[in-house]
């Protein structure tokens, strides 16, 4: 007995249909350009308009609520945030980029400085002023979070 073409065609119809459900499934797993940026994300353009002496109100409208605040030792606003990697979809996300910038006040809550806060070369870097602090210069804070996320 022969098969009717209209038969043949649903055959083959439901085969290709098999094999475009697999690999569909499968794509999820083959490759996934998963960067993802957590926290705070700088902007250039917004960093730009905190200038010592610029209120902390300003800094507040300008780069918008901080992720945390230090009272010890001095007035501080810290933005974290962290850029990671995934490259397979279902593998452990890798850290490739994090910075604290810490907004530095006043007794009169003006901005003293601005620091970005990264790490470079296994030690903390300011990108601002393109320096490493010294040892008792920063607060131990920035070095703590900065160590503590890569171990995220």
């Amino acid at each position: 007995m022969r098969r009717s073409t209209g038969m043949r065609n649903l055959v083959r119809g439901s085969k290709w249909l098999g094999v475009a459900v697999v690999a569909i499934g499968l794509s999820g797993c083959l490759g996934y350009d998963g960067e993802v940026p957590r926290g705070y994300q700088i902007d250039d353009k917004a960093l730009e308009q905190v200038k010592p002496g610029s209120s902390a109100e300003q800094v507040l409208v300008v780069l918008g609520t901080p992720s945390t605040t230090s009272t010890v030792g001095g007035d501080a606003w810290y933005y974290i945030s962290q850029m990671t990697n995934r490259q397979l979809a279902y593998s452990a996300q890798a850290v490739t980029d994090q910075r604290v910038l810490a907004v530095y006040f006043n007794k009169n809550k003006r901005v003293e400085r601005v620091a970005n806060y990264g790490m470079q070369d296994g030690k903390v870097f300011d990108f601002v002023s393109r320096t490493t602090p010294t040892a008792g210069s920063e607060p131990s804070f920035v070095k703590n979070a900065l160590q503590g996320l890569l171990r995220f």
